[in-house]
């Protein structure tokens, strides 16, 4: 068998393109401009085709916002979403980021068959649908829907004045919350949903579902939530006990 060509081993041009672009943001700030496409081109030896290809997967990668009509900037730090016991406002709450919800549904409605299976229901069997737009620093971020075991009366007007979930669970209607287990995956934004993250539709997403349990193990809480790609990284943390 032939060894491959060093052509044949070479990285696309797009991917050295894109190389380039990120040994050049390295020395820009959070907001700074790119220059303009051609320009960028010529400096590059790249067609705006190669070109756009680099730009757009350093978008998809949340190290670029591109604004039509306007330009391309260097995208702010990712948000890192530590993956605890803990709310979204709990955890941004600590870095001293302002985390507020828009509260968009609460319903009482009969689950449907997977929230009937995660929460291990019997058929039939009523849930709270809270559904949430979460927004730290002005910036939307993420939407939340929760399907929690009831009763929960009065769970409305509660969420309005306090941003947790997990606060409000635990000090309006005593249950807490001692046990998840998360799921990732990655998702493209529906309409809809890219429509309130102010993003296209196809926006990559990550997309977490949390089935959280309390101290004697019953599920209270079967949640999907999809975070903008661009602007999360999670990171989860473990130890072993010691010998």
């Amino acid at each position: 068998m032939s060894l491959p060509s060093p052509s044949q081993t070479e990285p696309p041009r797009y991917f050295r393109a894109k190389l380039e672009l990120q040994r050049r943001i390295g020395d820009l700030g959070h907001g700074d401009t790119l220059p303009a496409e051609r320009r960028l081109a010529e400096e590059l030896g790249v067609s705006r085709t190669t070109l756009r290809k680099a730009l757009a997967e350093l978008s998809a990668e949340g190290v670029l916002r591109r604004e039509h009509g306007s330009g391309t900037y260097v995208a702010p730090p990712k948000v890192v979403r530590v993956r605890q016991l803990t709310s979204l406002s709990e955890d941004f709450g600590v870095d001293g980021k302002a985390v507020q919800s828009r509260l968009l549904s609460c319903e009482h409605v009969t689950a449907d068959a997977e929230a009937q299976a995660a929460l291990e229901l019997a058929r039939g069997a009523r849930v709270y649908r809270v559904t949430r737009l979460r927004i730290v620093d002005d910036e939307p971020l993420a939407i939340e829907v929760a399907h929690l075991r009831g009763p929960l009366r009065g769970l409305a007007a509660r969420l309005e004045e306090q941003a947790s979930l997990y606060q409000v669970l635990r000090e309006q209607y005593e249950r807490a919350i001692t046990a998840v287990e998360d799921t990732v995956e990655t998702a493209l934004a529906a309409p809809g949903e890219a429509e309130l993250l102010g993003v296209t539709a196809g926006h990559p997403l990550l997309m977490v579902h949390r089935l959280g349990r309390d101290a004697d193990g019953i599920a209270l809480e079967w949640t999907r939530s999809v975070y903008r790609g661009d602007r999360f990284k999670f990171v989860a943390r473990a130890s072993t006990p010691a010998s």
